[in-house]
């Protein structure tokens, strides 16, 4: 009889039913996968094989299916709202029990731990003093959020164009052909209004005494701001000078640093100077200053970069994590510090994880060996910051599939029905 044959029908289409009200009623869960029944047919055999004449039992829920296809992002204003565009998942400790999700919802806790709304701590790449990535990638990830100390400037680099026209300042005094003789005026004897120096020498109050000019802000070891001016001095052919002042006082005792381009008006020779601006109460400014990106070409003055390594101290302002799933801590002073790198951990057969609640899954024997790597290499998915991972879920979908399920469901109890009225017709027999 065709009773137990249907009643298996019955329960594949109740399973088929419980399994798409599942994924209904997680289409807004994110970071879900949508699952589908897997059956296979019953049929009956023997040691000596099966009949010709062998008619199947029905069916069998053989697996539930999980559907790790992308799904759509959510985008938010939270920077560690984190979802994985391609293959992979975040990688979750909880007191040491590993578990995996595919949902990037994190947050701090009170002691500065990346955590997800149950409290599992995300795990990635650490962040040694220097801001580079060291680790296996097993790491919890952990956020310092306290403020930044000042660095003195050590460095600048000035990038610009000197004109190969130009000439001589007009308060030198030059020779009977026309080059500059004495060298002394270049230098800077100091300010003194009672006793003015006679004759033409640089002055930084004076332009006549040099041609061009550029500043910058440099940094103390109290992060403290110096202004700090470069003057250039055209002088004999092509060579030029460079007066450096900070805060009023132009230092190397006055001296100016001659500077020479060669007939491609490339810097020839040497164009990096050390300098020390003594504080009183503040380390001494000792810096570098960097010239040897000059250029002396046959067009205008102009300033196309100047750097320096110096910063005042700042405080933690936002986190940023990029592509690759760097964290970077931003500060109001315009500086940002590397704090580590969120791992992505993908397997050989991610189909065959097993889930455990709470939109994560654990890594199985079938499944494979996990392995961790940085997001946006090799085979693993990028990191999107700012926006979580929606359910896989495609309502319209579902619903069809509901009917269908809805349709065997009744096509089996119809047929349990009509083998029952075989039977009573075998009973009613005399």
């Amino acid at each position: 009889m065709s009773f137990g044959t249907s009643l298996t029908g019955l329960n594949a289409a109740q399973s088929e039913l419980n399994i798409t009200g599942d994924n209904i009623a997680n289409s807004s869960t994110w970071g879900f996968k949508e699952s589908r029944p897997e059956f296979a047919d019953l049929f009956a055999s023997s040691n000596l094989g099966v009949t010709g004449l062998a008619i199947g039992q029905g069916v069998r829920l053989q697996n539930v299916g999980q559907q790790f296809s992308q799904g759509q992002f959510d985008f938010t204003e939270n920077s560690l709202d984190l979802g994985i565009s391609g293959k992979g998942f975040f990688r979750l400790s909880d007191d040491g029990d590993i578990s995996y999700t595919r949902s990037g919802a994190f947050q701090l806790d009170r002691e500065g731990w990346i955590t997800n709304s149950a409290g599992k701590r995300l795990t990635g790449f650490a962040a040694d003093g220097d801001g580079n990535i060291v680790g296996d990638g097993q790491q919890e990830l952990r956020v310092e959020t306290g403020n930044v100390a000042p660095e003195a400037t050590t460095e600048a680099r000035i990038q610009a164009n000197l004109n190969a026209g130009a000439e001589i300042p007009p308060a030198y005094t030059l020779d009977a052909d026309d080059r500059l003789a004495d060298f002394d005026q270049l230098e800077w004897v100091g300010p003194d209004e009672n006793n003015p120096v006679p004759g033409a020498v640089f002055d930084p109050r004076d332009t006549a005494t040099f041609n061009e000019s550029t500043s910058t802000t440099f940094f103390d070891s109290l992060g403290r701001q110096h202004t700090a001016n470069f003057y250039f001095i055209k002088g004999n052919d092509n060579d030029w000078y460079v007066h450096t002042e900070v805060d009023g006082e132009v230092l190397n005792n006055g001296q100016p640093q001659p500077i020479s381009f060669g007939p491609n008006g490339l810097i020839e020779g040497n164009a990096t100077f050390d300098y020390t601006r003594a504080l009183a109460d503040a380390e001494d400014l000792d810096f570098e200053l960097d010239l040897e990106s000059l250029t002396q070409f046959g067009t205008p003055f102009a300033v196309s970069d100047i750097t320096q390594d110096g910063f005042a101290a700042g405080e933690f302002s936002s986190l940023d994590v990029s592509e690759d799933g760097t964290i970077f801590a931003r500060f109001t002073n315009g500086q940002s510090e590397v704090l580590g790198r969120v791992g992505v951990t993908k397997f050989p057969s991610q189909e065959n994880l097993q889930p455990v609640g709470d939109t994560e899954w654990v890594a199985t024997f079938e499944a494979g060996e996990p392995v961790v790597g940085t997001a946006g290499t090799s085979d693993f998915g990028s990191i999107e910051s700012g926006a979580l991972e929606q359910s896989n879920v495609d309502i319209s979908e579902q619903l069809v599939k509901m009917i269908v399920a809805q349709r065997n469901f009744s096509a089996n109890a119809k047929m349990i029905s009509t083998e029952d009225q075989i039977t009573q017709e075998i009973l009613n027999i005399r």
